[in-house]
């Protein structure tokens, strides 16, 4: 199994959904970046309804990072910028990213990435998640931006919505 590092998203929105027991059903252990638990703890400390990484024996909060050799854009969160500092030097491993700058960049550096709703997919694959739909409901209330073209992808691919084909 790949080293997973994760970034702060897909944790918070999981999190949110009550879907965060996915993780290790899926992928065992996840390495978070001490500035993504930092992130995280902040949230707590403002009263955001977050994970406390610091609790989960399946999570292992690492850092800091070292630096990549290639820059990253000085404007990235001290997140983002961890978990394709960590990634980028583990090899073979999957970064859990919902930031499409930071996806982009991950791509650039040959950094395999999946993120919440790809998460949910696998799961419903695995027989982790009867149905990705009332999730990905549950999650735009909770903020997430799905454009229709990517949800209608989506639930192609999930196998749901009797209006739409199956995904070849």
């Amino acid at each position: 199994m790949p080293e997973v590092v994760s970034d702060t998203s897909p944790l918070q929105y999981l999190h949110q959904a009550g879907l965060l027991h996915l993780l290790p059903g899926l992928y065992g252990s996840i390495i978070v970046p001490a500035a993504v638990a930092a992130e995280l703890d902040r949230g707590i400390s403002l009263g955001f309804a977050l994970p406390d990484v610091h609790t989960m024996p399946w999570v292992h909060v690492v850092g800091p990072c070292p630096t990549l050799t290639s820059p990253l854009p000085a404007d990235f969160g001290a997140g983002e910028r961890d978990v394709l500092m960590l990634a980028a030097r583990t090899p073979n491993s999957l970064a859990l990213i919902d930031d499409a700058r930071a996806r982009h960049y991950a791509r650039l550096l040959g950094i395999k990435l999946t993120g919440t709703l790809g998460i949910l997919v696998k799961a419903k694959q695995q027989g982790h998640l009867p149905a990705v739909l009332p999730v990905l409901e549950t999650l735009e209330s909770l903020g997430f931006f799905l454009d229709p073209t990517t949800r209608a992808s989506l639930l192609r691919l999930a196998n749901e919505g009797s209006d739409l084909p199956a995904w070849p």
